[in-house]
C-alpha cells in the first residue's frame, strides 16, 4: 500500500472517532511514517523498525496545566511498514488495524497507560 493511500485510511479512522474524543483533542497532529526513525528504535529499545506501530509524542493532557501553553503539538506517529507487516503476519484488515492503534496512541494523550488501556480493552 503506498504511502498516499495509507494517510487517507488514517484520515478517514480519525473522521470516523466518536465527536466526542475529536472535540477534546486539541494541539494534537497525526503523521504516517514508513518507520520509526533511528533516535526512537534506539530510546525504546526496539530489535527492529517493524516492532512498534504507533507512537505518542507529547504533554497528555491530564499534565497540562496553567503553564501550558505555546508548546508545539503533540504528535501521534503511526508507522506504515510495521502497520502493513502486521496485517499480512496476523491476517488483519489494514483500515481496522490503523484504527486500533490510533485509539491506543489517542488514549495515551488522554493519559491512559497501556495496561489502563488494556484492561479497557478486555472489558
Amino acid at each position: 500500500m503506498h504511502a498516499d493511500e495509507f494517510q487517507a485510511l488514517a484520515e478517514a479512522a480519525f473522521a470516523a472517532m466518536p465527536a466526542q474524543f475529536v472535540e477534546a483533542i486539541d494541539n494534537v497532529v497525526v503523521l504516517t511514517d514508513d518507520y520509526p526513525d533511528l533516535a526512537i528504535q534506539q530510546e525504546m529499545q526496539l530489535e527492529s523498525p517493524l516492532d512498534l506501530l504507533g507512537l505518542y509524542q507529547g504533554w497528555p493532557l491530564p499534565e497540562r496545566g496553567s503553564g501550558y501553553g505555546g508548546h508545539p503539538p503533540d504528535v501521534i506517529h503511526l508507522y506504515r511498514l510495521p502497520i502493513l507487516d502486521y496485517c499480512r503476519e496476523h491476517g488483519e484488515d489494514i483500515a481496522h488495524c490503523i484504527r486500533h492503534v490510533l485509539i491506543h496512541e489517542i488514549g495515551h494523550y488522554f493519559g491512559f497507560s497501556d495496561d489502563d488501556m488494556q484492561a479497557i480493552e478486555r472489558s
